[in-house]
């Protein structure tokens, strides 16, 4: 998983912002243009574009022009990096909690 840190590290600090988690949110429901996902919040297109830039370059979304019209859709397989570190952390906790539950169960592990 180390070869994924500067990848997770970027798309933890996309996900961080409010915003962008929504965006990310509104898009697990289907595409959706700049403009109907700009609507949703309360600042200028110029403000919320930096919100989609950031969502792109990260690999989060990708974004298809057509005309005038900019459509955003979500990128569920950098979704799945995620998704595959928090199962990975996931399984480690669980492997100390089971260590520390036997040794405080087992009368045997407590002997010295």
């Amino acid at each position: 998983m180390a070869q994924y840190s500067a990848t997770l590290d970027g798309v933890f600090v996309t996900l961080a912002d409010p915003t962008r988690r929504a965006v990310v949110r509104r898009l697990g429901h289907g595409p959706a243009s700049v403009g109907d996902l700009a609507r949703e919040f309360p600042m200028t297109l110029p403000s919320f574009m930096k919100h989609v830039r950031m969502l792109e370059s990260n690999g989060l979304i990708r974004t298809v022009k057509s005309g005038r019209v900019r459509t955003c859709v979500l990128n569920r397989e950098r979704l799945a990096l995620v998704d595959d570190w928090l199962a990975e952390q996931r399984r480690i906790w669980e492997e100390r909690t089971d260590r520390l539950e036997r040794f405080v169960t087992d009368p045997k592990a407590n002997r010295q």
